[in-house]
């Protein structure tokens, strides 16, 4: 809902009186208007080379068929929605539509514009046509409004993104890592408790570094902008994590838990010290079944505290699940 509260904003600023974007409803028209006899040729029948002679169907052709008669069921399907959708957004005031519209983004494909263009090429008077064109306009400009806004998210969490790594590659002229001055590292970590502060680390920003991260792993020749990447991922899991601590009981320390926390806000690379000073395999007093035990506890309370599905949430289950895999790794070594 926040999200359509964001894209409303947007389209708040936007001329409401869209019947009167004369000149941008004539652009629209020209993008969306299709006549029904361009679709005539693609439903064609084709003639058999073979009139008059009765082939009995094999079994191949009973199946292709029956594929042939799914899809034709599917299409039918499509085109039931898609009628639904045009009546919703026709009957709907400037208001819903624009709400509509939002909410369904995604629904305004090529299809779409084709089913649109075909019931208005079926209109008899020509007021119910302009109807349909006035639509097609509205529809047109809110979709327009959105996809701009979301553009200027993601130049925003760009820049985000960029002050952050600035401690980084500022002054570099081929990146690597780890980074020579081993103090950007901390100016990175930094930057991030400071933005997050600031509510700049948002879904936006988090979707923008893990297309960027998706990005470098395929190009394969870049792999200290991949680590650089993850490296920013995972300071801004152990930031969020660290606000909540479970390490104290009354006045008791929970060790189990604050060996977990310790080893949250500590690099990567000094993990398995952690390990083997934390564990009763190595050094420690914690079980490597309390251990276990109070991993498994977080992920449940991460799950049920954050939006399912949000980048925010897959993000810090992977952290608490790399933290899980490389504990199962040390114990495994540490028992032989």
């Amino acid at each position: 809902m926040a999200a359509i509260s964001s894209s409303l904003q947007c389209l708040s600023s936007c001329d409401s009186h869209y019947p009167h974007h004369h000149h941008q409803r004539a652009q629209s028209e020209s993008r969306w208007r299709l006549s029904s006899r361009d679709l005539v040729s693609s439903m064609m029948w084709k003639v058999s080379p073979f009139p008059g002679v009765d082939l009995k169907p094999s079994r191949r052709h009973l199946m292709c068929a029956a594929v042939k008669g799914g899809a034709a069921e599917g299409a039918f399907k499509k085109t039931v929605e898609l009628d639904r959708m045009i009546d919703a957004l026709k009957d709907a005031n400037p208001r819903e539509l624009e709400k509509l519209v939002v909410e369904n983004i995604l629904a305004f494909d090529e299809v779409f514009w084709i089913r649109l263009a075909a019931r208005s090429d079926t209109c008899k008077s020509d007021d119910d046509k302009k109807d349909y064109e006035e639509l097609a306009a509205t529809v047109m400009t809110i979709v327009d409004c959105v996809v701009n806004k979301t553009r200027e998210k993601i130049e925003s969490s760009t820049d985000v993104l960029k002050g952050i790594l600035r401690p980084v590659v500022e002054g570099v002229e081929e990146i690597t890592w780890p980074p020579r001055d081993p103090d950007a590292i901390n100016q990175m970590e930094k930057e991030i408790i400071q933005r997050e502060k600031e509510g700049q680390l948002d879904e936006g920003f988090l979707s923008e570094v893990s297309a960027q991260l998706r990005q470098a792993k395929e190009d394969k020749d870049k792999p200290g902008l991949a680590a650089m990447l993850q490296k920013v991922l995972q300071l801004y899991a152990a930031t969020i994590l660290s606000k909540r601590s479970y390490a104290k009981k009354g006045n008791e320390v929970v060790k189990a838990e604050h060996l977990l926390e310790t080893l949250i806000k500590a690099p990567e690379e000094q993990w398995n010290k952690l390990f083997l000073e934390g564990l009763t395999l190595g050094k420690g007093d914690v079980t490597p079944d309390e251990l276990s035990a109070v991993i498994k506890k977080r992920i449940e309370r991460t799950l049920i505290r954050t939006e399912g599905g949000s980048y925010q949430q897959r993000i810090l289950i992977e952290y608490l699940k790399g933290i899980e895999s490389r504990a199962n790794e040390i114990i495994k070594l540490l028992k032989g």
